[in-house]
This record gives structure tokens, sequence and C-alpha cells, in this order.
């Protein structure tokens, strides 16, 4: 590797994620589209029960990064479904990391998914679900397409605790959009209505926050898209309110 993949490599390296360690730093950087979605997916994994031949969706996957590492590390079969990139886009990526065997890309949104009732032994969404998954009625939607017993996980952009006054150092960078980070204990108790799920664990990344922070400014250092409200935000925080949720629940 040249001077600037070892720095990367470097930069990429997390005691927390081992296995997002061995992926070319480069080829991370160039299908980034948020927080580093490597180390969302490990984290996720920590807390569900995957194994080899399993058939998981991956729900609004964006270019297929966390599938092409949830089928190399486990072993499973994964349906990369995403709204904004496209299934051609994400087999040429599929293919060229070899998981042509394991990962089959599928262009659709969350609301109008082509598959059969009771097909996934899990389901996982990273960085995505709170997009959709707010809603009253998705969850109900979502859950007919996992077996009875299988798991549903995400890793979520969060608040540590709800509130309903946006805290003042957040203030110039809370956007509407913002409204959509919900606490674990949010995240537990909308799920739990209805009982068509057991949630299992609901958990907020305590270095989440600093992940995600970490994150940009390596993009930025190193030349890749960032955001930089995001690097201020974060900075200003510095954990009080912001990272992620991580929830899982086994249908009922």
């Amino acid at each position: 590797m040249t001077d600037q993949q070892n720095a990367l490599a470097d930069a990429l390296t997390r005691p927390l994620y081992p296995r997002s360690a061995h992926y070319d730093p480069v080829w991370v950087l160039s299908n980034l589209m948020g927080p580093n979605v490597l180390w969302l997916t490990e984290a996720l994994t920590h807390s569900m029960s995957l194994k080899p031949g399993m058939r998981v969706l991956d729900l609004g996957c964006g270019k297929a990064v966390s599938s092409i590492f949830l089928a190399r590390e486990f072993g499973v079969q994964v349906w990369a479904t995403d709204l904004w990139i496209g299934a051609t886009e994400n087999w040429n990526r599929i293919a060229a990391a070899g998981m042509q065997d394991r990962v089959t890309p599928i262009h659709a949104d969350a609301r109008s998914l082509p598959f059969a009732d009771g097909f996934f032994d899990a389901a996982l969404s990273l960085d995505a679900f709170q997009y959709f998954g707010t809603d009253e009625l998705y969850l109900a939607y979502l859950s007919k397409f996992i077996r009875s017993g299988g798991e549903l996980g995400i890793v979520s952009p969060a608040l540590r605790e709800e509130f309903a006054v946006v805290p003042e150092h957040l203030a110039p960078y809370w956007g509407h959009e913002s409204w959509s980070y919900h606490s674990p204990q949010w995240w537990r108790h909308h799920w739990a209505k209805g009982s068509l799920v057991e949630v299992t664990s609901a958990e907020f990344l305590e270095e989440g926050w600093r992940d995600w922070h970490d994150w940009n400014l390596i993009c930025k250092r190193f030349g890749y898209g960032f955001y930089q409200p995001d690097i201020d935000m974060l900075a200003a925080d510095q954990g009080q309110n912001l990272g992620f949720s991580r929830v899982v629940a086994v249908k009922r």
C-alpha cells in the first residue's frame, strides 16, 4: 500500500471493529454514504445471531457495502435493498467484490417490498430506518417479511434521551430531519406496541458519537466527502445528547 493508504488504514482501525479494519480503506471511503457503515454494521452484529446460510434483508443498504460485509463475514445470503441507489450500480460493486453468489441487489422503496411473507431469517437497517421506521404502521408491514423467531436489528442516529426543546448548543445545527433521531427507550416503546416483536436489546452506543465525528474528520483529512456542520455539531455536543441507537428484536 502507499503511504496514504497506510495512513488511511491506521485511521480506520478501531478496537471495537476488528472485522472492518480488514477492508480496503480507499474502497470504504470511495463508497461512503453518511457515517462509516462498516462500523455501524459490525456494532449491530455484536447483538444479533447471524449464521451461515441465513436469508437477510439489508434495508436501505445504500451502496451495498454493509451487504458485502455481512455476506463475507457471516456467510449469509443478503438481499441488498435500496431506493436511492440502483440495482445495476450495486450489482457491479457486488460482483467486483466477488460476492455475486451471496448478495442480490434490489431497487425498491422500503414501503413497497417485493418479497414473500416470512422469507427472511433476519432484517437489519443501518443509518436508514429513521427515514421510514418511525411510522406507527411500519413495523407491522416490515415484520410480515420475517419468519417467526427471526431477528430485526437497526443502528440509527439517536438521542441519549428524548427532549422537547433543542439544547442551545445544538440549535444552530438542528434541522427538521433531526427530529427523526430517537433514543433507545423511544424505539423500545415504539416496537413494543402491538406485541409484534419482543425487544431483546435497546442501547445507546457510548462511542458512537466519537466514531461519527472521527469519520467525518478522516474524510476531511483525506479529501473525501464530509459534512462540516456534523463535525461542528458533534464537537459541540461531546456525546451529551447525540450518538446511535442499537435496537434488536425477535418476531413473536
